[in-house]
């Protein structure tokens, strides 16, 4: 079998990520931050550990743990936006859209999608123009899901900066492939979903806050704190954090950021040569490509004329036991700006463990479907 749709979710996860996780359901099973006791502190002490390392590992100041990339971009949107105008892009994943368009219908908060003007790459110029005297926040995804089309984060981020308009970055393809600096970058809020580009397990994720970011919670309950009071605390993270914390899932995050870490280049250049390598070979066939040639992280989108990309994938599955994502990917604007409302799109998605064999056996798999259905 070979794996190819790391995107949604890597396949492989590190021996170290593995140990950690494994060792978190033997050693770390109190319930961290509602008892005083020994086991309690010292689970919690290791979750501290794991949110130090975050916001250092994106130069931030506070990491929220959440249950998954789409919590946190429903808490930095939901617990920020009350009223006025955003702007968003056509990149964006439902994740995001969902929820403008909540507010949009409960509270009358008014959304604009910013088009991208130039293949492959999205800039401030495309958000300028939809800038408004009541914008309170532009949710930016940095790597489009669906075709690795790229977001110019820090001159976004400068952009608004000067207007002292919040900027949220959708991160759950960049993380583990791209280094943040969220101060130098002026990004407000940071979204990561770990089990993707951080090679984590799945069921938790995390919104990293920078600066004065005040957020409401949208989900109440037991902090271990303030347990008299019938009001959710004020103090972070424990304001926006009610329930039991995914321990295991937390500190496998933590093993998952050692790991990227000590390993950035060679995942970087990974992903580099395989999307490149695909990119080269794909060309050659008579299938259109809708990844930008210097967009080389890991993504790469595909479509044959006359076949419905879920078919596509289908069949690679069934007859050639390849992994791909076919259809829409859960971001409508996206497939609307790129033209493919009806028959979506074949995403290929790489990790670190993914090689060059397995690509020539998809180009291999490919040249099949093509001479099957007589279009070589």
């Amino acid at each position: 079998m070979i794996y190819f749709d790391n995107s949604a979710s890597t396949l492989v996860k590190p021996k170290s990520v593995q140990k950690v996780f494994s060792d978190a359901l033997q050693f770390y099973t109190a319930n961290p931050g509602r008892s005083g006791h020994g086991e309690a502190i010292k689970t919690a002490m290791e979750i501290e550990k794991v949110r130090e390392k975050v916001t250092r590992h994106v130069n931030g100041d506070i990491a929220i743990f959440t249950g998954g990339c789409t919590h946190a971009l429903n808490l930095a949107i939901l617990g920020f936006v009350k009223e006025g105008h955003v702007v968003c892009t056509e990149n964006e994943h439902n994740s995001v859209l969902r929820p403008l368009q909540y507010l949009h219908d409960t509270r009358g908060v008014s959304f604009k999608v910013a088009r991208q003007s130039k293949r492959g790459a999205l800039t401030f110029d495309d958000i300028k123009p939809h800038l408004k005297e009541d914008t309170k926040l532009v949710v930016v995804n940095h790597i489009s899901n669906v075709n690795g089309d790229v977001a110019n984060i820090e001159e976004i981020g400068n952009g608004l900066k000067e207007r002292g308009i919040p900027l949220l970055v959708d991160g759950a393809q960049g993380g583990g492939h791209f280094k943040y600096d969220m101060k130098k970058m002026n990004i407000s809020m940071l979204a990561f979903a770990p089990h993707k580009g951080f090679y984590s397990p799945q069921g938790v994720g995390c919104l990293i806050v920078n600066g004065d970011i005040k957020l409401d919670p949208i989900l109440f309950g037991g902090t271990g704190t303030n347990s008299l009071e019938l009001y959710q605390p004020e103090t972070l993270p424990e304001r926006l954090e009610s329930g039991t914390l995914n321990t295991p899932n937390i500190l496998a995050f933590g093993a998952g950021i050692d790991f990227v870490e000590e390993n950035f280049t060679m995942i970087k250049e990974k992903m580099d040569d395989l999307t490149t390598f695909l990119h080269y070979e794909l060309s050659k066939l008579p299938v259109k490509i809708y990844t930008a040639t210097e967009n080389t992280n890991g993504v790469l989108a595909f479509g044959i004329d006359g076949i419905n990309s879920a078919d596509i994938a289908t069949m690679l599955n069934e007859k050639f036991c390849i992994c791909v994502r076919g259809g829409y990917h859960c971001a409508p604007k996206k497939h609307e700006a790129l033209g493919t409302l009806d028959e979506g799109l074949v995403r290929v998605s790489f990790s670190a463990y993914n090689s060059f064999q397995e690509v020539e056996k998809l180009i291999y798999a490919v040249k099949h479907i093509l001479k099957y259905n007589k279009q070589i």
